[in-house]
């Protein structure tokens, strides 16, 4: 039977994977000392087993260090492999020198999470200037895709949707959710100047006049992007609009900033977060 570990604050994912889709959830015990200095436990019979461990890695510096601890335990433990399962996986914004002096910190967390797991399982990775994950690791990867959930989510929650995507690099992704749903679709043109400030552009939708725009992305990080689309849409006399994310990272003030110029904002559960409404569990079933 498969054997999910949960890392602390993953537990109510990996019960949902387990009554999605069969298996057992083990106990993994982990606390800090005085210092700082993690304790980790295994509290599951793991011999001769195929263990996934459950952690999504939208804090990756908290998570990492745990996370190799535990790999380590369960392979001298008796474990015959330790995946890694990671709603979100983290640390593949950095995927270039943009200036001088700076690390490349994709390349360096691949090598870092590929060294102490032997495969990984996650959700739309933010890839950009890689092709897929195996550009990247070194270790076998699977990608999972929201998009069949999102479009579901959509046709049964917004009428007349307008399906708006946030880039062209976004268009086929934007376009499968779109004719999932059977609502037409655009992408805006997007200019970005930093962490936080960025410029949309918006087609002509003089013909999608009277329709809900929904904003769909992979991932609401500043969150600025989404509002600066809210706000172009109402210039041109739309309603506030959907917005709906994989993953909802929302650091800082990115969800009190957006809440101002939209409707209602909907995440997957890839990150636990109170806009909360679509579970991934079922892309996690497999043959």
């Amino acid at each position: 039977m498969r054997l999910l570990l949960p890392l602390p604050g993953n537990e109510g994912f990996a019960d949902r994977l387990a009554r999605a889709g069969g298996g057992a959830v083990g106990a993994l015990r982990s606390r800090q000392f005085p210092d700082g200095e993690s304790y980790v436990r295994i509290e599951a019979d793991v011999v001769g087993r195929i263990v996934d461990l459950v952690c999504t890695l939208a804090q990756p510096d908290a998570a990492f260090l745990r996370l190799a601890f535990a790999a380590d335990a369960l392979r001298d433990l008796g474990a015959t492999q330790v995946n890694l399962i990671a709603p979100y996986l983290g640390y593949l914004r950095q995927d270039a020198r943009f200036l001088p002096g700076e690390a490349i910190t994709s390349r360096t967390f691949a090598r870092l999470l590929g060294g102490v797991v032997d495969r990984i399982v996650t959700v739309d990775p933010h890839l950009h200037r890689y092709r897929a994950l195996e550009s990247l690791y070194a270790i076998p990867c699977q990608t999972l895709h929201a998009a069949p959930l999102l479009a579901d989510w959509i046709k049964g929650e917004v009428p007349a949707p307008l399906i708006i995507g946030p880039d062209s690099e976004s268009r086929q992704w934007v376009a499968a959710v779109a004719d999932r749903v059977g609502a037409p679709h655009v992408v805006m043109a997007k200019q970005r100047f930093g962490d936080r400030e960025v410029r949309v552009d918006l087609p002509d939708l003089s013909a999608h006049r009277g329709r809900q725009a929904v904003l769909i992305d992979d991932i609401a990080a500043s969150g600025r992007t989404l509002a600066a689309a809210a706000k172009a849409l109402a210039l041109r006399g739309f309603v506030s609009p959907v917005c709906v994310v994989v993953h909802a990272v929302f650091g800082q003030d990115a969800l009190a900033h957006l809440e101002t110029v939209t409707g209602r904002i909907v995440s997957t559960d890839s990150i636990a977060h109170p806009t909360n409404a679509i579970g991934l569990a079922p892309l996690f079933v497999g043959p």
